[in-house]
């Protein structure tokens, strides 16, 4: 049992980050753990949500993970916590075009069984703002909306004529928040910036958030309409057990690595000793060792799913993060590398700089060894970006473009590969502004079914690198597999 509430929106635009990290804010601040959460794929606005938290920012996406996860995946996240706040996606009843509710804000309320607070942008109205509320409570009696905040209020006369106006709905107002430019964050071509890009005004900014919050709304009420929420029912996701009994830790990959040495020690200048737990002049039996998956991580590789990591831990691997952007060389042991989304297109230039990594990335991939490459991750694998040479693993160009590709995707494995057996079907989704040319290899990484036909993407050896965002919680032997292939 958690208590929890869902923040959402008519429309985008409306300050539903601005109040649902404010709200997180607020509550942590006040002594509560507080568990974030975000409907749809987005990676950036969790940043921003843990930071306020102090706990990984967790998405729920029921077209990437399907509705039946949804609850699961949520009570996963908020085990051990006092509050669960759940921020939407678009307009409340938004959701996968031509589909219906599904991946919308309202379905996910209605999966964890959440009351709704609806976020309405009030700047242009007065009695009509009862009218929208009405008919967003109406259109589905599924969807408990439990209260409203009214946001961008423009005077005390302006709240009091809101105010009226909604007693005539029977909807509670829980707060009233005032213009407040401090609070803004600034957006680039794919939203707002991450918090790795600007964490110390990202810090300045969730606390003027969390300030707003405490000063326009009324958080017992708020905190008393999340406890409203009735027990959800579900057993928690667990990455071992969605891995199988087999393949937790201990799995049939982690025992073969350990018949691997494990890397000596490494330390500033270079590699140092016996390989720990061996004899004194190097002679002994190897110690136990879990395959090495290199993570990028760092401003310009900020877009990953806390699932990922857990979900490769329980198949057995050892996950250490490191920085393309500073780092010169992989972690020591490397044995697997991921590289998720991001901006590497801001930090072309450093990135290109950086040679003695992009030489230790391409020796890698050309070792066979897996290499797991998500849109930002396919472009630093590419010959070069926006003219700056990257790893040139790949024999593709990319660049920025004034196109926005965004949407979900069905995708298929047309061939065997790290990530996946062929014939393998998954959702993801497409969220970049660059393309990259050719826009597949001999051997496409996936053949998109859905909303459009076509193949996308390069797998050549152990590398699989593509545009497509996935989430690993659909499809646990994904890191299964992808670990095994580590440990050899």
């Amino acid at each position: 049992m958690v208590a929890r509430l869902v923040i959402a929106a008519p429309s985008s635009g409306s300050g539903k980050t601005t109040v649902a990290t404010g709200l997180m804010a607020a509550f942590a601040q006040a002594g509560l753990a507080v568990s974030p959460h975000k409907v749809g794929p987005d990676y950036i606005d969790p940043g921003y949500h843990s930071l306020a938290t102090g706990r990984p920012g967790r998405n729920l996406d029921a077209y990437m993970c399907g509705p039946e996860l949804v609850a699961p995946l949520f009570a996963h996240g908020a085990r051990g916590c006092d509050l669960a706040v759940t921020e939407g996606v678009m307009g409340l009843y938004d959701g996968a075009s031509g589909l219906g509710e599904l991946a919308s804000t309202a379905q996910v309320s209605k999966l964890l069984r959440a009351p709704v607070v609806l976020v309405v942008d009030a700047s242009s109205q007065s009695r009509s703002v009862a009218a929208l509320v009405h008919g967003f409570v109406s259109f589905d009696p599924q969807v408990r909306i439990g209260g409203v905040i009214l946001n961008k209020v423009g005077s005390d006369r302006h709240e009091a004529l809101l105010r009226e106006a909604m007693e005539d709905v029977g909807v509670p107002v829980l707060g009233a928040l005032r213009r407040a430019p401090q609070v803004d964050t600034p957006s680039r071509h794919l939203g707002l910036v991450p918090v790795a890009e600007r964490r110390a005004d990202a810090v300045a900014a969730v606390a003027a958030m969390a300030e707003q919050v405490r000063a326009g709304c009324d958080l017992d009420a708020l905190l008393a309409l999340a406890r409203t929420a009735p027990p959800l029912g579900v057993q928690p996701w667990e990455p071992g057990s969605a891995l199988g009994p087999d393949q937790a830790r201990g799995s049939a990959a982690a025992l073969r690595a350990q018949r691997n040495p494990a890397p000596p020690a490494f330390e500033e200048g270079g590699y140092r000793g016996s390989a720990p737990g061996s004899g004194r002049n190097g002679v002994g039996t190897a110690p136990a060792r879990r395959p090495v998956v290199a993570v990028a991580g760092g401003s310009a590789f900020t877009f990953s799913y806390a699932e990922h990591t857990e979900l490769l831990a329980a198949a057995g691997a050892e996950v250490v993060t490191f920085d393309p952007l500073r780092d010169e060389q992989l972690p020591p042991g490397t044995s697997g590398l991921v590289i998720g989304g991001g901006f590497p297109e801001v930090y072309a230039a450093e990135l290109s700089a950086n040679e003695r990594l992009r030489k230790a990335v391409a020796e890698l991939a050309r070792s066979g060894a897996p290499v797991a490459a998500e849109c930002a991750g396919l472009l630093y694998l590419a010959r070069s970006l926006d003219g700056q040479p990257m790893c040139g693993v790949l024999d593709a160009d990319a660049r920025m473009s004034g196109r926005l590709t965004l949407g979900y995707r069905e995708a298929v494995a047309v061939r065997d590969n790290s990530l996946a057996v062929a014939g393998t079907r998954l959702r993801g989704h497409e969220f970049h502004r660059t393309v990259i040319e050719p826009g597949a290899g001999a051997t496409p990484a996936w053949g998109l079914v859905h909303p459009e036909r076509r193949v996308e993407g390069f797998v050549q050896g152990g590398v699989h690198a593509s545009y497509l965002h996935t989430h690993w919680a659909a499809r646990p032997e994904v890191a299964r597999r992808f670990t095994e292939g580590c440990a050899g």
